[in-house]
């Protein structure tokens, strides 16, 4: 499967294996909290390494005003079997709420990750990147938010966050994290069964064997298509179960939150996923798309376009391409050309310089840490040749920018087109 704009290279099963469905809380049970040029370094082994040397990394701090808190909840879909899992008759999700927080002083910050889904997520990540295994402790990264703190006083847009095809909800932290401390609740959503591991309150792990398994049968059976649908039908179903619990969440949360404001944004799939879902429900008010592909092939050639691709949207939509191997624009990428011809609604497309697909995750703040342990055409093949920094702050720049337009009335020209000092350009 292509590691690109439909689903994430992770689900090529590095950790698939390992990972086996656990059984399942009962479904009555309530929502709980829960550059090429440069000169090479030094050679790596494939070996893992001492578990007393990995490395931690850091993501970089949010640059908004306010400090920021994250909670998290299981949802339960009773009406809904589970999709990938034969005999579960209601599907599960976990999902996390970021959000401008007070009283955050002297409080310890979050893991990125829960243990038993950073031994999952890890191997993945040095596995799709070319990194030696185990050089990283991905269980030590801290988020910079506390957990359950106080809603700072306001009312605030509500923007969603569904991740790639395979990609954990916790693999954008840097850009969620930002966008919560300039004003936004954020809620980001792990589509149960293709993340390497989500783990749930009660402990039970479910890794994404089952969707392996289902893209294995469908590339064998030439009904990749039908593969694609599904997977697209099942995150669609679970954001508009996000959407429908938004009102039963805490009271600490919802007392911040302005329902009438809500956008959504994604990354690869999870883009995809946006714009189908505005084309579905109109209470999402402005979506953006993080390189992410409009049709439901695991190459983009125009041959399966998606409802959106064809007739466009009636509301802001804004297209985020890489600009690396296989690059995407208006004028390459088969569904981005067809959606721009028929966009009622405002839009823009710009491409990220000198990035790749992985630019727009968490991998491009913190894969370069690792610079004097991973040869240069390494890191280089997986992210581009752009500065990681000025990427980083252009895409946190182009999201906050975009919600702030359209859903706080706030706008900062930068997606007017003209000089810019962050590195994109504006397709035409």
């Amino acid at each position: 499967m292509r590691s690109s704009r439909l689903v994430a290279a992770s689900l090529i099963g590095v950790v698939a294996a390992a990972l086996a469905v656990s059984t399942a809380v009962p479904a009555s049970a309530l929502s709980a909290p829960a550059a090429p040029s440069a000169p090479a370094g030094p050679s790596v082994s494939s070996g893992s390494a001492d578990p007393a040397h990995r490395r931690t990394l850091d993501l970089p701090a949010p640059r908004g005003r306010y400090a920021t808190g994250v909670s998290t909840f299981r949802l339960v879909d009773d009406g809904r079997a589970d999709p990938w899992v034969p005999g579960q008759t209601y599907r599960e999700l976990m999902i996390s709420v970021f959000y401008p927080a007070a009283h955050t002083a002297g409080r310890p910050p979050t893991a990125q990750f829960p243990a038993a889904v950073a031994a999952a997520v890890g191997p993945a990540v040095e596995g799709n990147n070319g990194l030696p295994a185990g050089l990283v402790d991905w269980a030590a990264t801290r988020t910079h938010s506390v957990q359950d703190p106080a809603t700072a006083p306001g009312r605030f847009p509500v923007v969603l966050y569904s991740p790639g095809g395979a990609d954990s909800r916790d693999w954008n932290v840097s850009l969620v994290e930002d966008l919560a401390s300039r004003g936004y609740v954020v809620v980001t959503i792990d589509h149960t069964g293709e993340a390497p591991a989500t783990q749930f309150p009660d402990g039970h792990v479910v890794g994404n064997a089952a969707v392996w398994a289902a893209w294995n049968q469908a590339d064998q059976d030439h009904t990749t298509l039908a593969f694609f649908t599904k997977l697209m039908q099942a995150r669609e179903a679970d954001t508009e179960l996000v959407l429908d619990r938004l009102t039963s969440l805490p009271d600490r949360l919802t007392a911040g939150m302005d329902l009438d404001r809500i956008g959504m944004f994604g990354h690869s799939a999870g883009g995809f996923t946006t714009a189908n879902m505005m084309a579905a429900d109109p209470r999402i008010k402005a979506g953006a798309d993080l390189d992410g592909t409009l049709e439901y092939t695991a190459k983009p050639d125009g041959t399966n376009l998606s409802q959106v691709a064809l007739h466009g949207l009636d509301r802001p939509f804004l297209l985020v391409g890489s600009s690396g191997r296989e690059a995407s624009n208006v004028h390459g990428e088969p569904s981005w050309a067809s959606f721009w011809q028929h966009q009622r609604g405002w839009k823009a497309d710009v491409t990220l310089n000198d990035s790749e697909h992985v630019s727009f995750t968490d991998a491009e703040a913190l894969l370069p840490q690792l610079a004097d342990r991973v040869p240069a055409g390494t890191l280089a093949t997986a992210l581009g040749t752009g500065d990681p920094r000025r990427a980083v702050t252009a895409n946190r720049a182009l999201v906050s920018s975009f919600f702030d337009r359209f859903l706080k009335g706030c706008d900062n020209g930068l997606l007017d087109g003209g000089p810019s000092p962050y590195p994109i350009t504006f397709e035409r």
